[in-house]
């Protein structure tokens, strides 16, 4: 387990590191628009309010690589930079959140994740 837990930290680098590249390329926003907008998925604890099971499954709809990514694409075939833009940082989040051993949440709690326990064990 703590090999595949490596290796999907590592990948999540590479994709921090692949869209922080695509946005600094491609994207044109200020930079305190485009630091809004890296951290905007983590509003989605918020939806733990409502439980763990609606809570897990908003958080991984958000922190999953395909949301960004559809947003990013969306943004292409509409010509529209600024979703481009947001698809990006948000692909980027989810790489970092990844990287740093945040992974997607169980609804049996939010400190268990598919990359193990995160926080303060007892």
């Amino acid at each position: 387990m703590a090999e595949a837990v490596n290796w999907q930290r590592f990948e999540g680098g590479l994709i921090f590191l692949s869209s922080a590249v695509l946005y600094w390329h491609y994207a044109e926003m200020p930079w305190w628009a485009a630091l809004l907008i890296f951290f905007a998925p983590d509003l989605s604890f918020i939806a733990y309010m409502f439980g763990p099971r609606v809570g897990a499954f908003l958080y991984n709809a958000v922190h999953i690589y395909a949301f960004g990514a559809v947003v990013a694409v969306l943004g292409a075939i509409w010509s529209a930079p600024l979703l481009v833009g947001i698809g990006i940082l948000w692909l980027a989040h989810s790489g970092f959140d990844r990287l740093l051993g945040y992974g997607l949440k169980s609804p049996a709690g939010f400190t268990i994740t598919h990359l193990g326990r995160i926080g303060k064990q007892p």
